[in-house]
């Protein structure tokens, strides 16, 4: 069955290129000229992968992504801009956005990212819902089905990337994870992934689950090395040599 990728662009001629172009390397293609009727639209069609802009009147690509993650809608997205300021992409991928691509683009590009995209959300996305059994770690409970994280029974908001971070983490405790890594099993081999942004990420989730996040017990810091879960939140545990992911 070949994909179908929603192009969402209040231009009319990025529209009718991109559709075109699509269309012609296999794609099926469904368009809106605004963000405002996005999540109707997927409620009544579900494609593959949604190309989104940025600079929309109404609702821009920003807040229409926004309101999808809050919804816990985790379909791939990839971004377009017309802005040379970064801050959008980083704010984009900090919302959830697989990918982004600057204005003017190369259409065999966008195919590309397309394409790559689709090929690393093949498996089970990391913050996908999962029949799994709940995974407790101290006040904590982690319902994967649900994509939920709860403190003493009440519900802790989750951005979709945190709860994906977390998930890799508590299958992976006790396991070093280098930056590489986490990265790969966060967002696949995609370049644009490859910043500063994992930082803030596990700078978020520890304010979430730490009590005192510049002293963390659950996600620690080994020097050198990457970082560890440790479930029981034990100080130095870290440092008596947990096990290592092999690449």
């Amino acid at each position: 069955m070949n994909p179908s990728i929603l192009v969402v662009d209040d231009d009319p001629v990025v529209r009718n290129l991109v559709s075109q172009y699509l269309e012609g390397r296999g794609f099926k293609v469904a368009t809106l000229e605004h963000g405002m009727a996005l999540q109707s639209k997927l409620r009544d069609e579900r494609p593959a992968l949604v190309v989104l802009d940025i600079m929309m009147p109404e609702l821009d690509g920003i807040s229409a992504l926004r309101a999808l993650r809050v919804a816990g809608d985790d379909i791939p997205v990839i971004l377009l801009t017309a802005r040379a300021d970064p801050i959008d992409r980083v704010i984009g991928l900090e919302l959830g956005a697989d990918d982004y691509l600057g204005k003017p683009f190369e259409p065999s590009e966008l195919v590309a990212r397309i394409r790559t995209v689709l090929r690393r959300r093949g498996s089970i996305a990391p913050g996908a819902p999962e029949q799994r059994a709940p995974y407790r770690f101290g006040r904590f409970e982690v319902s994967f089905p649900a994509r939920e994280l709860r403190r003493d029974g009440e519900r802790i908001t989750l951005r979709s990337s945190e709860f994906a971070m977390l998930k890799v983490f508590v299958t992976h405790a006790m396991t070093v994870l280098t930056r590489a890594q986490l990265l790969e099993k966060l967002h696949g081999n995609s370049e644009a992934h490859r910043n500063r942004s994992l930082d803030v990420s596990i700078w978020r989730l520890r304010r979430l689950i730490e009590v005192d996040p510049s002293e963390p017990r659950y996600v620690q810091t080994v020097w050198g090395r990457g970082y560890v879960f440790v479930p029981d939140g034990e100080i130095g545990a870290a440092e008596r040599g947990p096990a290592t992911l092999a690449e």
